[in-house]
C-alpha cells in the first residue's frame, strides 16, 4: 500500500471543502492508527543455522564428519532424484555461456555458484550454498533426564 504524507491528506482534505472539525477528526484518527502500526512491528527475527541429521541408530557413522547440502524437490516426487537434477542444472549451466567461461566440476561448486533459475528448471531448490555439517542422532529419546 502506498504512503502518504499527513500534510498531504490534511491539504487535500481542506480543499475539498471539507469541515475542519471533520478534518481535524480524520487527522486524530489517521495518527492513532500510525501509533498502533508502530507499536505492532516485530522484533527481527533470530538468525539460524541450517544442518542435517541423520538417523544412525547402529552407529555406523559415528566420530565421522559429513558435510552436505540442504535442497527441497516437489513433495511427490522420489529424494533419489535429487542428485541427478543437480548434475541436469550443472549441465544446463555450463551450456550457458558464463557457463563456458567458468564451468562446474563437483557438486559443491554446483550449489555455490549456479543461479537459482538453472535449478529452478530443474524443479530443485538450494537452500545452502556452501556445505552444512550433518549431525548423527540414535534416533532416541531418553527416558530419564
Amino acid at each position: 500500500m502506498a504512503k502518504v504524507d499527513t500534510e498531504l491528506l490534511k491539504l487535500i482534505l481542506t480543499r475539498n471543502e471539507l469541515d475542519i472539525r471533520i478534518v481535524s477528526r480524520i487527522m486524530d484518527d489517521i495518527e492513532v492508527e500510525l501509533k498502533n502500526q508502530v507499536d505492532e512491528e516485530k522484533p527481527p527475527p533470530v538468525k539460524k543455522q541450517w544442518c542435517i541429521m541423520i538417523s544412525d541408530p547402529a552407529g555406523d557413522l559415528q566420530g565421522k564428519d559429513h558435510t552436505g547440502w540442504i535442497l527441497q524437490i516437489p513433495e511427490d516426487d522420489s529424494p533419489a532424484t535429487t542428485q541427478e537434477r543437480v548434475i541436469n542444472a550443472a549441465y544446463d549451466y555450463n551450456a550457458s555461456p558464463r557457463g563456458r567461461r567458468i564451468p562446474v566440476q563437483t557438486i559443491g561448486e554446483a550449489c555455490e555458484v549456479i543461479p537459482a533459475r538453472f535449478f529452478k528448471e530443474q524443479n530443485a531448490w538450494v537452500k545452502t550454498k556452501v556445505p552444512v555439517l550433518m549431525l548423527t542422532t540414535d534416533n532416541k529419546i531418553p527416558t530419564t533426564a
